[in-house]
């Protein structure tokens, strides 16, 4: 998936599925300066040496990158996806991690947060033809704590409520045990599976995104602060693990509260030419007999 959408008049959001497996050198370059642009107008101090900042094509992979741009081409905000294979039973599945978001100080507050936080999930929950996917987000951002209990299902946990189901323990748990490296967790931080706190978590690489209580960004409802608040010890720097799914009432949820009405018809074919894609090409591989596809060989030599 590589797709290309506007936001209102003065932004373009450009989708990037996994460019480490397709892309070219100089172009994968292109967009990596992009990141550490507005990586650099958004951190005070510091780098990020994990994930898509450490400079390994390897690193994207398994990545889908949402990169906005305004009008004049200026990147202002990105969110760096993680697709993670969780070894689950009977067979594995794909959990999205919400991963790295980071806005210019200068574009915050203008309505980017369901670009950032649902838009690639809702367009691969279309591709794959409505099946509910799961997601995961590691935080110590109560504004962020609060935006995925809002707009996914049967997230936990979740300040408002819920219920914590034992598909939520063993997700959490295999996800601890073999890709802390997605979000730049060490392997001395602690899961704690009763309150799904990760404590001492900021010693895997994701330093530099440690804050304060008084810096982290709050929430306009005041209960997923408090939450943070009573949860989270901010000076050792713990984060809260959230788990939940991009599934219809989520998807029902996020066209009817968070897409702008203005943008809805755009998204809504941008949709449906991504999964387009999905039964285009696969009915006109099958369909030409005579030529070579990939792995696919013709079954006679043409002309025979």
């Amino acid at each position: 998936m590589d797709v290309t959408i506007r936001s209102g008049p003065d932004y373009q959001v450009r989708i990037i599925e996994r460019p480490g497996r397709w892309m070219a050198t100089d172009d994968l370059g292109s967009v990596s300066r992009d990141l550490r642009q507005v990586a650099a107008r958004t951190l005070d101090h510091g780098s990020l040496t994990y994930g898509v900042f450490s400079g390994d094509s390897e690193n994207l992979e398994d990545v889908i990158i949402t990169l906005v741009r305004r009008r004049d081409g200026m990147p202002i905000a990105f969110n760096a996806l993680t697709v993670m294979n969780v070894d689950t039973a009977p067979r594995p599945m794909d959990v999205l991690h919400l991963g790295l978001v980071m806005v210019d100080p200068d574009e915050r507050s203008k309505n980017l947060s369901w670009v950032l936080y649902g838009l690639t999930c809702f367009l691969i929950f279309f591709r794959r033809q409505f099946r509910p996917i799961w997601i995961s987000n590691v935080t110590q951002v109560p504004a962020v704590v609060g935006m995925v209990s809002e707009m996914f299902s049967d997230v936990w946990p979740d300040p408002r409520g819920g219920r914590r189901s034992l598909n939520h323990v063993l997700l959490a748990r295999l996800i601890l045990a073999r890709h802390r490296s997605v979000f730049g967790v060490g392997d001395d931080a602690v899961f704690d599976e009763e309150r799904f706190v990760i404590t001492n978590a900021y010693t895997g690489g994701s330093d530099d995104l440690k804050k304060t209580w008084g810096d982290a960004p709050k929430h306009r409802d005041d209960q997923f602060n408090r939450f943070c608040a009573d949860q989270l010890d901010y000076d050792r720097g713990d984060d809260v693990i959230q788990l939940g799914k991009m599934d219809l009432v989520a998807m029902r949820g996020y066209l009817a509260r968070e897409v702008p009405k203005t943008a809805i018809v755009g998204l809504l074919v941008t949709a449906g030419l991504v999964a387009l894609r999905r039964i285009v090409l696969p009915v006109t591989y099958w369909s030409d007999s005579s030529t070579r596809w990939s792995i696919l060989r013709p079954a006679r030599a043409r002309g025979k």
